[in-house]
């Protein structure tokens, strides 16, 4: 597959709220962005914040009744003791922390404060990552297809920060229709070595080059619509992961032992 171009559109929308049908709102903004429409081939990212939120995943703070442990961490690390509870509802293990934030296992993926997020969440809210980023993925899909009769691609798109790196990139939590990951190992580089451990994170460098259009902030742009990549769209699903212990970062960490489990 060589590509020499491809477009991505951004999808503006008006604010999504809890029972919204976003594939509708979705196609209507892709009938009115620069792309007109959706086409087989195409590839949409959406943000996990409407998502969740179409979902109905919001959780109301003055709901939260804060755990003896929730308590003590957010004292520990200056939060919001109900903010630290929904975390730890959400987390898998939690490893360490800092100000502002724990830093948690979540389905095998290290994620700040568990994907919980307050930027981008109704107010008096704290919004946890889509219950099953994959299946949503395959829904949106099918919900386009039937729409349209075009085979398409979507991801499910997540802000992230990297190790010893300033600033967010994104990265895909959950995909359908095309393979997230494009396994190069056997392959020869440019000098005839064949490669013996790379892999290409097809849907993660998807994700973050539509960040770039649909922001951070208030923009109001959910998602984007990638076009021209020329990607095969397959009955697939899925993000795969690793085990932390084969995560050259984590591995560190937890061969020094580092790491809260949860009870």
């Amino acid at each position: 597959m060589v590509v020499q171009t491809f477009s991505v559109h951004a999808l503006k929308t008006p604010l999504i709220h809890a029972g919204d049908d976003l594939a509708a709102v979705l196609f209507d903004a892709a009938l009115r962005s620069t792309a007109s429409g959706i086409r087989d081939g195409d590839i949409i990212v959406v943000a996990e914040s409407p998502v969740a939120t179409a979902e109905g995943s919001a959780v109301m703070l003055e709901r939260v009744v804060p755990s003896a442990r929730a308590i003590e961490l957010a004292s520990r690390y200056r939060m919001d003791p109900r903010v630290t509870e929904v975390v730890l509802r959400e987390s898998d293990e939690v490893v360490g922390g800092i100000d502002g934030f724990l830093l948690s296992m979540v389905h095998g993926t290290l994620l700040p404060n568990a994907g919980v997020d307050l930027s981008n969440a109704p107010p008096g809210t704290a919004l946890p990552l889509p219950a099953d980023p994959d299946r949503s993925a395959v829904r949106l899909r099918q919900a386009f297809q039937e729409r349209t009769g075009a085979r398409v691609g979507v991801i499910i798109a997540d802000s992230r920060t990297h190790v010893m790196r300033l600033g967010c990139s994104s990265v895909a939590i959950g995909c359908a229709g095309i393979r997230a990951v494009i396994d190069d190992r056997g392959r020869k580089d440019l000098f005839g070595r064949e490669l013996q451990v790379t892999q290409q994170a097809v849907a993660d460098n998807i994700a973050s080059a539509a960040v770039l259009l649909m922001g951070e902030t208030d923009e109001r742009v959910p998602a984007a619509l990638v076009r021209g990549l020329a990607i095969p769209i397959e009955e697939v699903s899925g993000v795969p992961a690793i085990d932390a212990a084969e995560c050259l970062f984590m591995g560190v960490a937890l061969r020094q032992g580092v790491g809260e489990k949860k009870e």
